[in-house]
Parts: structure tokens; C-alpha cells; sequence
């Protein structure tokens, strides 16, 4: 069951901004998650898998996708610091880049998941360019939250791929 939460703040340019703090339980919770981290960007400093803890935590700059949708205008794009909390993670695989190259900068395209024995699986973090970061948990915890910053940016990720399918 997706819980949501938001709180309403004024950005300095004057138009309002919403706050989200999200938690997933399930696949399907995890599905309107990824909705809203499709084109946040996050340097491979910001990933961090604390397997002591069972917890990866991701600290990254979403689009806000709401927004953009409702505003329509170019200069109402905003993009969120936001954090995803991942948590009962066994294991932490990276593909396609190395976890040492902190000033890399990803794109995030979706969070996925796929059950193995259930409630176990793979949370799977797939990024741009072949590259993703597959987290095995003993079951689906998670949290996004918005960490309070948030600016304007001239810019809306495009997909042109997707109108041709």
C-alpha cells in the first residue's frame, strides 16, 4: 500500500511547489516511485550501499514530473533534491560503471523489481547508457523523500523513442 504525503512550499519565483515522501511495500508502489525519479540524475558519490545496515540510499536531483505536467510552461520545470531509501538489501550488484568514480554523473530511467522467492527479489535501478544497480532484498522497503531544495531549470528531459513505439 502506497502511502503519500505532501507539504506545499513557495518557490522564490513565486508559483507553488509540493514536497513528496513516498513508501513502497510492493511492486506496485515501487512502479509510481519510479514514475517519479524517470530522468532524476545523481553522481556515483550519492549512491551509497551500507551493508551492515541492509540499506542502500541514493541522494539525486529528480525532475518533477507533476509539475512540468500541470505547468505546461517552460519556466515552471523544477527539478527536487530527493532522497530513496532502499532497505533489507542482502546485496548490492553494479553493471556498466565503476562504484569508484564519484564524480560520474547517471541518469536514472526506472526502478524495477522482480520477485525471486517471495517476498524476496531484485530491486533493479536501471540508468542510462547499459548501466544499473541490482539490489537484492529480503523484501520491498523503500522511501522517497523530497530533501527541501528545488530549482527552476529551462530544460524537460525528452524521450523521443517513446513516440515512435
Amino acid at each position: 500500500m502506497l502511502r503519500l504525503r505532501t507539504t506545499r512550499r513557495t518557490l522564490r519565483i513565486g508559483h507553488q511547489m509540493t514536497d513528496i515522501k513516498l513508501v513502497a511495500l510492493d511492486g506496485e508502489d515501487l512502479a509510481v516511485m519510479s514514475a517519479h525519479v524517470q530522468d532524476a540524475v545523481v553522481r556515483v558519490g550519492e549512491l551509497t550501499f551500507q551493508p551492515g545496515d541492509k540499506r542502500f540510499v541514493a541522494v539525486m536531483r529528480r525532475f518533477d514530473w507533476l509539475n512540468a505536467e500541470t505547468s505546461g510552461t517552460k519556466k515552471d520545470f523544477v527539478r527536487r533534491q530527493t532522497g530513496l531509501r532502499i532497505d533489507q538489501v542482502e546485496r548490492a550488484q553494479v553493471t556498466g560503471f565503476d562504484p569508484t568514480d564519484g564524480d560520474r554523473v547517471l541518469s536514472l530511467l526506472a526502478v524495477s523489481f522482480e520477485e525471486t522467492t517471495a517476498p524476496a527479489g531484485i530491486v533493479t535501478l536501471h540508468f542510462s547508457g547499459d548501466t544499473a544497480i541490482a539490489l537484492h532484498v529480503g523484501y520491498i522497503e523503500a522511501e522517497l523523500k523530497d530533501l527541501g531544495a528545488a530549482w527552476t531549470t529551462k530544460n524537460r528531459p525528452d524521450h523521443p523513442d517513446e513516440e515512435a513505439t
